[in-house]
């Protein structure tokens, strides 16, 4: 199995620690997606992400521990082209150097696709490693509101993109588990392939606490 650069690992009694970073533009989900995933649950009232919130949670797969940092970031102006820059804005800390990225649009709205497609390029010019990207479409329950066709989307990251592609729905948690799961596969976790899909994340903020999957 190969890990992501500055994961910790161990050949026995291995834990290793994932960073993901999740951006987006304002009101596409993703504080709802990532609550969703660790908590199972969904706010109503919309409340937009003033400052990085930062979760983590432990998973165990196949009796192998793995330490998430989750970074769910507001939305900013652009990627940071040095760890300097990074540091300079407390609201870009940490995303620089992680292991994978979750970028989100509203499948509703135009403009948050655009926002994503600068940042991955961003991330593409910056980053001078290859890290996984997945792409995810949230608000599929507002699938009559739909501005891109969801083949036109899913062909260009696909095939042009060499990304993965989920869409889901924060509110009805329908495929927020699968966009994790397809994440951790792409950073190379080859055991995630078999978890059962009743996989659930909880006790973020809390080391202490563990999920098996």
């Amino acid at each position: 199995m190969h890990w992501p650069a500055g994961s910790q690992s161990r050949r026995h009694g291995m834990v290793s620690t994932f960073k993901i970073a999740i951006l987006g533009a304002q009101g596409v989900g993703k504080t709802a997606i990532v609550r969703q995933f660790l908590f199972n649950e969904y706010n109503e009232a919309y409340l937009p992400s003033k400052t990085r919130r930062v979760y983590l949670p432990a998973a165990v797969l196949n009796e192998h521990a793995h330490n998430l940092q989750i970074m769910d970031f507001p939305p900013i102006a652009s990627f940071p082209v040095n760890t300097l820059q990074e540091w300079a804005d407390a609201r870009c800390r940490g995303v620089h150097s992680a292991h994978a990225y979750i970028l989100v649009y509203d499948i509703c709205c135009f403009d948050s696709f655009e926002y994503i497609k600068t940042i991955r390029q961003q991330i593409l010019q910056t980053r001078m490693i290859e890290t996984p990207i997945i792409i995810v479409g949230n608000k599929r329950d507002l699938q009559s509101g739909r501005v891109i066709p969801r083949r036109n989307v899913s062909n260009l990251v696909k095939r042009s993109w060499k990304c993965g592609y989920v869409e889901c729905s924060a509110k009805y948690n329908w495929h927020v588990l699968l966009l994790f799961r397809e994440l951790l596969q792409s950073m190379g976790c080859a055991r995630c392939k078999h978890v059962h899909a009743a996989i659930r994340f909880q006790g973020a903020l809390r080391r202490d606490r563990c999920s098996l999957m």
